[in-house]
């Protein structure tokens, strides 16, 4: 069983939700306390012994790259000013860590997915989305790796959702359970609540063999008229081991406003430096 060594990062999305902060930043640079959604995402992958980031990215999204780069001038200043520099730490990656690809055309993530094809090859590898922050120690994906590291094949990261809120997933059809670990018998992408085979919902976190990459090839569409990732993971079901592991991390959705500023305000909580401030302001409020 090898290693999981890579992880895909979908960024190339226009963030129209969040509109206008996004009309020149990438949603994944909007700033959740005092770090940027994609850098959550990359310590979470660097945790779970990720080795190469692949940011599959559009036009306009070079600040995602900057920001794990060197900064001689922002360092060189920082030290002539005796400021401590340790702050940068987890941005400075070395080289070769993160590369990058574009994703030209806007067709659904398993198309942005099949875009890092040639950077994965034949390796397993990990899938993140940015959007959704996954906030525990260990981390969602290390949680997810020790799984994979005992069953094999294909994981994604699953959580119970509301019935009614089933048309925005991609739902599990599931089998036996062992623990945190669920049997996937099928995937169906977006089920209308009365359809749907379950409650249990795939949420932003894979790990999946490269054969996925060949049934991608097709580009078969589906809902939306999207090439949807569900579709092609459904496929490999049956030929390969597929689990979906409930882990134990808190969730924000930033794909949204509301997400959004819950993030900002259940991690700055948890925080020694804002916390106590943030808690006196809310009571305030009350």
């Amino acid at each position: 069983m090898k290693k999981v060594r890579k992880a895909v990062f979908p960024v190339a999305g226009l963030g129209t939700r969040f509109l206008p902060a996004t009309k020149a930043m990438p949603k994944e640079m909007l700033t959740v306390v005092d770090r940027p959604l994609i850098q959550y995402a990359v310590e979470e992958a660097l945790e779970a012994g990720i080795e190469q980031m692949i940011f599959v990215t559009g036009r306009g999204k070079t600040a995602l790259e900057d920001h794990f780069d060197l900064s001689f001038e922002l360092e060189a200043t920082m030290r002539g000013r005796g400021k401590d520099l340790s702050i940068l730490d987890a941005t400075r990656m070395p080289a070769g860590a993160i590369t990058s690809v574009r994703q030209q055309q806007p067709l659904g993530l398993g198309h942005a997915v099949w875009c890092a094809r040639d950077i994965v090859g034949d390796e397993p590898f990990a899938v993140l989305l940015p959007d959704d922050l996954m906030f525990g120690k260990p981390g969602c994906l290390a949680q997810m790796v020790e799984a994979y590291n005992k069953v094999g094949g294909n994981i994604v990261c699953v959580e119970d959702v509301a019935r009614d809120r089933t048309a925005s997933y991609g739902i599990v059809d599931p089998g036996a359970r062992d623990g945190r670990l669920t049997e996937v018998r099928g995937l169906v992408e977006k089920p209308k609540p009365e359809e749907s085979p379950s409650t249990l919902g795939v949420v932003g976190r894979y790990i999946l063999q490269p054969e996925v990459m060949r049934i991608l090839d097709a580009k078969e569409t589906g809902a939306g008229g999207e090439i949807q990732l569900t579709d092609a993971m459904a496929k490999l079901i049956g030929s390969q081991p597929f689990h979906g592991v409930t882990v134990d991390a808190e969730r924000h959705d930033c794909g949204d406003k509301i997400g959004f500023v819950k993030a900002n305000l259940a991690l700055a909580l948890k925080r020694d430096d804002v916390g106590p401030a943030i808690r006196d302001y809310l009571a305030g409020l009350a």
